[in-house]
């Protein structure tokens, strides 16, 4: 898979990112430590704790690394949890969560296709 493939399936916009990054070979960097990033993980585990501001705190940090990527689908599903935590309750529902995971999902499987 090329990298512009990548992000026609992350709903991604490539030559925006590339345009902001410079060159492919960087974008390629930035995804590979997206990868290693634990702010998704981090969502789950501080509302499975009841921590809701953490919670929020990561769900900011995984929007905030989206946007900056590109990462399309994504972006669009974590800024959503992220309002939902926003006011300091978890205003997160199942189906939110659950487009949550798809696209996480879906973004790595595409990053590590690279």
């Amino acid at each position: 898979m090329t990298l512009e493939q990548c992000y026609q399936v992350i709903g991604g916009d490539y030559q925006e990112v590339l345009q902001r990054l410079m060159n492919e070979s960087l974008v390629r960097r930035f995804l590979d430590k997206f990868l290693k990033d634990t702010s998704y993980d981090n969502i789950f585990a501080n509302l499975e704790s009841g921590d809701v501001q953490e919670a929020f705190r990561a769900a900011h940090t995984l929007k905030g690394l989206c946007q900056n990527l590109g990462l399309g689908n994504l972006y669009r599903s974590s800024y959503q949890v992220t309002e939902a935590l926003r006011d300091g309750n978890n205003g997160t529902t199942t189906e939110m969560l659950d487009q949550l995971k798809a696209d996480y999902s879906d973004t790595v499987t595409a990053i590590q296709a690279l």
